[in-house]
């Protein structure tokens, strides 16, 4: 008879399927029983959770904590921390923003250094693909990165060691290499010509005000950018994850290559599925990002897509910067990105599940085992015997509006200050250990580790989940 550490007792929980009331039974980090009745041993901890739902942790793939070098941007402390008071249990850093990048293995061993023992949750990390680096992708796979970024449009940036936009011949030549090594390339798909040409026209002509910025990033430039890197991805073989989709568009241009045999899984993000082109206006600096948030037409094509399947990925792309560089009066200068991941779990709760009726299921595929087949966290991402008991318990009788004292980043700014959610984040749970509680808010001590990963799972067409 298996003797249970805890047993979180009586609680709804989320399968990759279906909600069903059930007791979790942990034996060290592991899930180890699902049963409508388990039984105590002596030293058993008992959660008592009946009124409660449990789901998956979530897998965040997409955040920019900025080390090494810029941890006064973020840092993986701080970050860490609001990860886990918004229930996600393992995230995967991208590469750039960090001094230097992560493109070579040098890179990888500093991030890791200024990441041990700083993280609450499970962490694991991007490498680059950049101009000239196609002999480091395959030791930095050998060191466990869980797949590699590159941008077709200019990233930004100061300095000699910065993150640089990958041109077509990189491109190829770098599918042509991650293909051999079996690692997925995350695409930031914007045309760097189309947006280069518009911005450089509207500031010319001094129209630098927030709308001026939208219509310089079209929905044009992403789908001409997602039409290339398919044809790429079908050229060498790559696999290929297309971040933060903003479009209906790109979506159909996905699924389409999806079914016709192609490897290759879209994400879209909180903020495009909430927030829109009038928010930019209502809100400023805090809400630009890259592709810029859109129309409310195109927003409910969004949604539409995530209820049809189209959709593989949520997740937050988090990307901080101190408050002077989001000031100026010219908004194509102002730094770009929206800090948002300690509410990415709460925000697809109120506006998909509460507001929409969409099925938790669902929301725990697309926020938490997706995004862990497809980068090969195979430990994380659902509710099930044998995997990590990464668990978020949701309280539906509680609600709270989002205040700036309530974010636990290095800057206390977001887009999502004062809305209200009519559910709360009760506890969360990592490889079996409470990270964070409502009442006494995170662990004493960061308990996260390091994952390394070693390959990808393919998300099949027409499928919400990966078999």
């Amino acid at each position: 008879m298996t003797t249970f550490d805890t047993i979180i007792r009586g609680a709804r929980v989320v399968l990759r399927d279906r909600v069903e009331q059930l007791d979790i039974g942990i034996t060290g980090e592991k899930i180890t029983e699902l049963s409508t009745r388990l039984t105590a041993g002596e030293a058993t901890c008992i959660i008592e959770a009946e009124g409660l739902t449990v789901m998956p942790g979530v897998v965040d793939i997409h955040v920019h904590f900025n080390e090494p070098g810029l941890a006064s941007w973020e840092g993986f402390r701080s970050g860490s921390a609001a990860l886990a008071a918004g229930g996600i249990t393992t995230y995967v850093d991208m590469p750039l923003n960090g001094v230097p990048p992560t493109t070579r293995p040098e890179a990888w061993e500093m991030k890791k250094k200024a990441a041990a023992d700083q993280s609450y949750v499970d962490y694991a990390f991007w490498g680059g693909l950049v101009p000239g680096n196609r002999e480091e992708l395959a030791p930095l796979a050998g060191l466990g990165a869980a797949g590699f970024k590159a941008f077709m449009s200019e990233p930004g940036g100061d300095g000699e060691d910065i993150f640089a936009r990958a041109d077509d011949h990189t491109l190829l030549d770098g599918m042509n290499e991650l293909a051999k090594l079996n690692r997925v390339l995350a695409l930031h798909a914007e045309d760097e010509g189309i947006v280069a040409e518009l911005g450089a026209k509207s500031i010319a002509e001094g129209k630098t005000e927030p709308m001026d910025y939208i219509r310089s990033r079209p929905v044009e430039a992403e789908v001409v950018a997602v039409a290339r890197a398919l044809k790429y991805g079908e050229q060498s073989g790559c696999a290929l994850h297309f971040v933060h989709i903003s479009t209906r568009e790109a979506l159909d241009l996905i699924a389409a290559a999806k079914r016709r045999g192609q490897d290759v899984t879209s994400e879209t993000c909180p903020h495009y599925l909430t927030l829109t082109e009038q928010d930019v206006i209502r809100l400023g600096a805090v809400a630009k990002c890259a592709p810029p948030l859109r129309s409310s037409s195109e927003q409910q094509q969004l949604w539409d897509a995530l209820t049809s399947g189209l959709i593989d990925v949520i997740a937050s792309d988090h990307s901080p910067c101190p408050p002077s560089m989001k000031q100026s009066d010219n908004f194509f200068k102002i730094w770009g990105g929206i800090s948002g991941a300690q509410s990415t779990l709460l925000i697809m709760l109120e506006d998909g599940h509460l507001r929409r009726n969409i099925d938790l299921p669902l929301l725990g595929r697309v926020l938490s085992l997706q995004p862990a087949r497809r980068l090969g966290l195979e430990n994380k991402g659902e509710i099930a015997i044998g995997k990590d008991a990464d668990l978020v318990l949701i309280d539906w009788e509680k609600s709270t509006t989002l205040n700036t004292k309530d974010l636990l980043y290095t800057h206390k700014q977001s887009p999502y200050v004062g809305r209200t959610f009519n559910c709360q984040i009760a506890d969360v749970y990592c490889r079996g250990q409470r990270v964070y509680n409502l009442e006494s808010g995170l662990s004493p001590v960061p308990g996260g580790q390091h994952i390394t990963a070693y390959s990808s799972s393919p998300i099949e067409a027409g499928t919400e989940e990966t078999l």
